[in-house]
This record gives structure tokens, sequence and C-alpha cells, in this order.
């Protein structure tokens, strides 16, 4: 069994910084891949950024250049360092994860999502 805990998150000023954290945890053998998605409201989710094997990194085009990604691997941890936040970040940030289990199982799974709201 696999479970994803979210950290982080909350209200921020325009202009201002928030960070995430999401830990994995449970009968890891591997971790292939892991990232946040965004949903705000009405919208549907979508990709922000994610972290694969050799720590390549893709960023939504409205994220890049502010938005950091990057990934503990001794602590099967992604964080998600959010600078020159702005309105139209505001959106329940989901961490998401496809993982091989130490009996060689596949899992993708989400964390329960952490509200991000940004204040003009």
């Amino acid at each position: 069994q696999v479970q994803l805990v979210e950290s982080g998150g909350g209200l921020v000023q325009a202009g201002g910084s928030l960070s995430l954290s999401c830990a994995a945890s449970g009968n890891i053998l591997r971790i292939n891949s892991m990232g946040w998605y965004r949903q705000a409201p009405g919208k549907q989710r979508e990709l922000a950024a994610t972290i694969v094997s050799g720590d390549r990194t893709t960023y939504a085009e409205s994220v890049k250049g502010r938005f950091l990604i990057s990934r503990d691997n001794a602590k099967n941890t992604v964080f998600l360092q959010m600078n020159s936040l702005n309105p139209e970040d505001t959106a329940v940030y989901y961490c998401y994860a496809n993982i091989i289990t130490a009996t060689f199982r596949s899992f993708e799974g989400w964390g329960q999502g952490t509200p991000v709201t940004v204040s003009s």
C-alpha cells in the first residue's frame, strides 16, 4: 500500500511565494515519476510540473520560470516551490506519483489535494 501525503499551501498575496511537499510512503521499490497537478474552480485538472527518474522536469507554460519542482529521493518526497504567484494560480494542488512497489506492482495515485489561494 502506498500513500501520498501533501503539506504546504494556503493563502498568499499576489507576488508572494509558497511551497508544497508530498511524501510517498509504503512498500516502495522505485519511484518512476512524481509531480503536481492543479484544478481551479470550474476547470479541469491540469499539469503544473513533474519530475522523473534522472531529475528530468516538465513544467506547464504558465508556471515556467516561477515554479521549481525538486525531489529528495532518500525521503521519497517531491517539492514544489512557487514564486511570483498570481490569482490565476489559485487552485487545489494534487500530488501525483507513479511508483513500482516492492512486490513489483505498479501504483499510480493522487494525494488528497491542498488548496492554494492567491489574493490580488
